[in-house]
């Protein structure tokens, strides 16, 4: 044995009289134990929250730590609490009565234990082990993809009832890594997970059911035959057969391309389904296979179904249908919608501010007329409804406080089915499709008298000194500064202020807090129609960039400060991460 590789501890003796040493190993303070005429070495630092192992306790070969009481086989390291990590241990040498301990662990940590830290976290629901394997995995190099990866594949199979709210955060949360620094993605990775995590314990696990058999003659079903079939089981809330239908088509072969053509088809069928919900899951569905690839697409995609059981359809409700019927109108123009379309070309003279204004003030009727015209004078439905999307974020950008605060809710859902739509049309543009951009349109005109009054128009009144984003920080620390921080951020950008810092500063204003799931949606819906936006060099992509940033300003003002655990305990890990010791009084 050579002593320039190994630490000397003393002797044998003298450890056994102490009953625990200290020595510094390569870059933890590793802890050396006599127990049971044996001798064993530990990490000194509790895997759980970093408390100092050597004032725990060790008996019958159990080593407790003072803190939280978690336990651990001082002999393998491992612990017999799941919210605790294993501890790693270091090989022993006696020489003489003289005890040396190996700097290198038996037990290192690697990519692949950090895997399955992550899924064991998410399949006991542990937020600290979920934070402290994405901050060790991120710090190893991979990617966020992989990462996402394990939440999908685990939130698709592990919630009968399939895609909901946390699975929606997680792939917004991915969509904006590119807006946020580190700290950021770290929290945003971790926030989606927690999310997804939380929404699936105890919900069970989902079983797929199989696609049809193969035909004798050895020819697929035809696409005809299969859209006609999932539509009608989506008319007739037949989840069983939707999920055959779509698992064949997806064994097939069929693009996601095909695939999404389908099952919106059977989405839009109905007007503005659950409240917007549906195509916004639908898109968010589509947006994840983009990111983590095609082999999760069976269960990625059945997972939007077990809803339509229960789906709401707003063309049976009262508001659609008085005291303005909005149903025939529309439903007049659906006949005609695929001559319309077929004949859009690049490049029109329709004034889109006034179509935006319509939109947002208009006589319904007029407005499904004026849509229709646009359409008919080479508007592609993409185009329209990123212009249908903007008015739905002046909504909220007009918001005013005296209304209800439940409302915040309504105007949102408003904006993210209209964000969907646009990102789904940029996708593939099918007649079905497009009439949800009518579907939108109507409901930002529902939403109107939840701006009488209007919130002010913001002003650019901030002094210079106060123009650091951290100052933003510093107004979303505080509640009922709504106006306040619509006026600080048009006096940023009136001042030239960098909108990266800004974007990253929202996004750090909204993973601070324990958000609630429509924060993380309009944060990323804004983020992501803002970047269409700012390709443009024209009057209405300024227009629309400024009403976008305020709206989300706005929104997130409105929702902020609130309890910040969830955030605490991402940050927890990364100070773990970097050795910092939590036990110590700040």
């Amino acid at each position: 044995m050579s002593e320039l590789n190994h630490i000397h501890v003393g002797t044998l003796e003298s450890l056994e009289n102490e009953g625990a040493k200290i020595v510094k190993g390569d870059s933890h303070a590793i802890a050396v134990f006599a127990h049971d005429g044996e001798v064993h070495a530990v990490d000194n630092r509790c895997p759980h929250m970093g408390f100092p192992l050597h004032q725990g306790s060790l008996c019958d070969g159990i080593l407790t730590c003072h803190w939280h009481h978690a336990r651990f086989d001082v002999k393998s390291g491992g612990t017999l609490d799941p919210w605790a990590d294993d501890v790693p241990t270091y090989p022993v040498h006696i020489d003489k009565d003289e005890v040396f301990v190996s700097p290198i662990p038996h037990n290192k940590t690697t990519i692949q234990k950090l895997q399955q830290r992550l899924r064991e976290g998410l399949e006991q629901s542990l937020s600290l082990v979920i934070g402290k394997a994405v901050v060790g995995l991120i710090e190893a190099g991979v990617s966020p993809q992989q990462i996402v990866s394990v939440g999908v594949e685990f939130g698709t199979k592990h919630r009968q009832s399939g895609w909901r709210s946390g699975l929606t955060i997680l792939t917004a949360m991915t969509n904006v890594l590119p807006k946020l620094d580190r700290t950021g993605q770290i929290l945003a990775l971790y926030q989606g997970l927690v999310h997804v995590a939380r929404e699936s314990s105890g919900m069970g696990t989902r079983f797929l059911l199989g696609a049809l058999p193969q035909l004798d003659s050895g020819k697929n079903h035809s696409k005809e035959q299969l859209q006609k079939w999932y539509r009608h089981c989506f008319e007739v809330r037949d989840q069983q057969g939707a999920e055959r239908i779509l698992l064949t088509a997806i064994e097939q072969g069929w693009s996601n391309e095909e695939l999404a053509n389908m099952m919106l088809a059977a989405v839009t069928d109905h007007f503005y389904v659950n409240a917007g919900h549906s195509l916004d899951f639908h898109n968010k569905a589509f947006e994840i296979l983009d990111h983590v690839g095609d082999h999760v697409r069976p269960y990625v995609l059945t997972s939007l179904l077990p809803g339509i059981a229960d789906v709401t359809r707003s063309e049976e409700s009262h508001s659609w249908q008085s005291p303005v019927n909005l149903v025939e109108p529309l439903n007049n123009v659906f006949e005609n919608l695929s001559d319309v379309i077929k004949g859009s070309k690049v490049g029109t003279n329709v004034d889109e501010h006034a179509l935006v204004n319509q939109i947002l003030n208009g006589v319904p009727e007029e407005t499904v007329s004026v849509m229709y015209q646009a359409l008919r004078e080479g508007v592609s439905p993409a185009r329209l409804a990123q212009l249908v999307t903007l008015a739905a974020a002046e909504r909220i950008s007009q918001f005013h406080m005296q209304n209800d605060f439940s409302d915040w809710i309504t105007v949102l859902h408003t904006f993210t089915h209209a964000h969907a739509v646009h990102q789904s049309l940029l996708r593939s543009t099918t007649v079905e499709l497009t009439r949800a951009v009518f579907h939108s349109a109507m409901t930002v005109y529902l939403d109107r008298f939840l701006n009488m009054p209007k919130a002010r128009k913001p002003k650019p009144c901030i002094k210079d000194e106060n123009l650091s984003p951290s100052y933003l920080l510093e107004l979303l620390d505080q509640q009922h500064r709504v106006s306040d921080a619509a006026d600080w951020v048009v006096s940023y950008l009136a001042n030239d202020g960098d909108k990266s810092s800004l974007f990253n500063t929202l996004g750090f204003a909204l993973l601070r807090e324990d958000a609630e799931f429509h924060s993380f949606q309009m944060y990323e819906a804004a983020m992501i129609e803002h970047d269409y936006w700012i390709q443009e060099d024209s009057e209405i992509a300024k227009r629309a960039q400024e009403s976008i940033i305020v709206a989300v300003t706005r929104y997130l003002a409105g929702h902020a400060p609130t309890a910040r655990e969830m955030p605490h305990l991402a940050t927890i890990a990364m100070r773990l991460y970097k050795g910092e010791k939590l036990f110590e009084e700040e």
